[in-house]
């Protein structure tokens, strides 16, 4: 299985890859406000790519719940000085976590190789023709509602079958939309409007989604609902997050986003190694 973004190509199986998070925002739920500052950022991702990650995920706008939008305007003033002096210093692609297509195509002219779009439950095929486009590689997520709304009763009548069939007819879309199967990435949307017993559902189940044969991204790094389930905060949930991790690896994920480089690198690559020695 082949996952190409611009320059890059990856070829699955593989050793699993880490998606190092860089927030540049005031208001990301776990680490807002700590990167605002060019610099800052810069270093943090530099340092997390040393530690391991091969990818860095930069966003300009927080998507936690109840999330305000952000301009267009200030969302590309906060990303791109990042990505311009970041794209020629890293050896790994960079992704854009945003929604808007004019800031994914700026983004892309700074360098990044990667469209990460929590809003793939999108109509308008715009930056699914910007992705086939500039051959961008595309991580196409479920999320049900908005930042504003998607946490107000959330509700399905089968999610692991639901999740499933919006990836089957996102991926019809975008292919319609001139985007080939190799640069899509698939994210089942942990905290994008789901209750616990949802999450919880679309965990067990990972597994269920390879046979769509496109790589599975995981993201549940420090999320709410392990504060649900264990009643921990912040950075008091990286023990639970690389559980999560790690049973991920165990069901087919070919990607794991992260704010701990380090310790997740650490956790996959150990999953790794024991399921390659199981008889």
């Amino acid at each position: 299985m082949l996952f190409k973004a611009r320059q890059f190509e990856f070829l699955f199986p593989s050793p699993v890859l880490v998606m190092g998070i860089l927030n540049i925002t005031p208001d990301s739920f776990s680490d807002g406000g700590r990167y605002l500052d060019p610099d800052a950022a810069i270093d943090h991702a530099l340092r997390m790519a040393a530690e391991g990650a091969a990818i860095i995920d930069v966003g300009g706008e927080s998507t936690r719940p109840n999330a305000e939008p952000v301009a267009e305007k200030e969302e590309l003033r906060r990303v791109l000085p990042v990505l311009e002096r970041l794209s020629g210093q890293l050896r790994v692609p960079i992704s854009i976590d945003t929604r808007k297509p004019a800031v994914a195509r700026a983004a892309l002219q700074a360098g990044a190789s990667i469209i990460n779009d929590i809003e793939a439950s999108r109509s308008d095929d715009t930056m699914w023709r910007l992705a086939a486009e500039t051959r961008a590689g595309y991580i196409l997520m479920h999320m049900q509602g908005t930042p504003q709304t998607m946490q107000s009763k959330p509700a399905y009548r089968d999610v692991v079958a639901d999740v499933e069939h919006f990836f089957v007819d996102r991926l019809d879309r975008a292919a319609a939309a001139g985007l080939t199967p190799e640069q899509i990435v698939l994210d089942v949307g942990i905290g994008f409007g789901k209750e616990l017993e949802d999450t919880l559902a679309l965990l067990a189940a990972m597994n269920r989604f390879t046979k769509l044969g496109r790589p599975l991204l995981l993201g549940v790094s420090r999320k709410s609902f392990i504060g649900k389930l264990l009643g921990s905060h912040g950075k008091e949930r990286g023990a639970a997050s690389l559980a999560c991790a790690c049973w991920a690896v165990q069901s087919g994920v070919q990607m794991i986003r992260t704010h701990d480089v380090r310790d997740t690198v650490q956790a996959v690559r150990m999953t790794e190694n024991i399921i390659k020695n199981r008889k």
